[in-house]
């Protein structure tokens, strides 16, 4: 009886890890765009977060086979300035933008927000306010640098731009 019971918990364990795909691209690491989920169903609960928090959300259009998509994203995990913005003020969306061998993955979430991937390429960085307005796109070659430090700083820097209170302030107050 024994015997059974391990080999059925084996078959399970099999069965189970089976089930769980790897990585997209294994030599990359972790995914760290979500494959499976659509992207009109990631922003539309981040929608329903930014509400009731009063936050906005940051899209980052990417790939998983991005090296820039994934040096971003560690800044956005580590870099204490980023981390503390996006904490306190966006909803933070992973939207795999991969086209890689013939994937149009997200096309349409693309098209609703003017296809930045087009004009800008990968990553690309698009701010929603709480309800799903988009408010501004932003490539991010502007933000790269030799240092996650100045990366760290950049990217702060373009998010103190467009938290909900400053974007409240500069509809009453236009830009310069």
């Amino acid at each position: 009886m024994p015997y059974r019971v391990v080999l059925a918990g084996l078959m399970l364990m099999w069965s189970a890890l089976s089930l769980r795909a790897g990585p997209e691209y294994p030599a990359m690491g972790p995914d760290i765009f979500d494959r499976q989920t659509k992207g009109e169903v990631l922003i539309e609960q981040a929608v329903a977060r930014a509400q009731k928090e009063n936050k906005h959300i940051l899209l980052i259009f990417g790939a998983n086979w991005c090296p820039w998509c994934r040096r971003l994203h560690q800044v956005f995990a580590e870099a204490p300035a980023v981390r503390a913005q996006l904490r306190d003020n966006f909803m933070l969306v992973h939207v795999d933008a991969n086209t890689r061998h013939d994937k149009q993955r997200n096309a349409a979430v693309q098209e609703r927000y003017g296809n930045p991937i087009q004009q800008h390429g990968l990553p690309v960085l698009v701010v929603l306010d709480r309800d799903g307005k988009q408010l501004t796109t932003r490539e991010t070659a502007s933000l790269a640098a030799p240092s996650d430090e100045e990366v760290a700083g950049r990217v702060a820097a373009f998010l103190a731009g467009w938290t909900p209170t400053q974007t409240d302030r500069s509809i009453a107050t236009p830009r310069p």
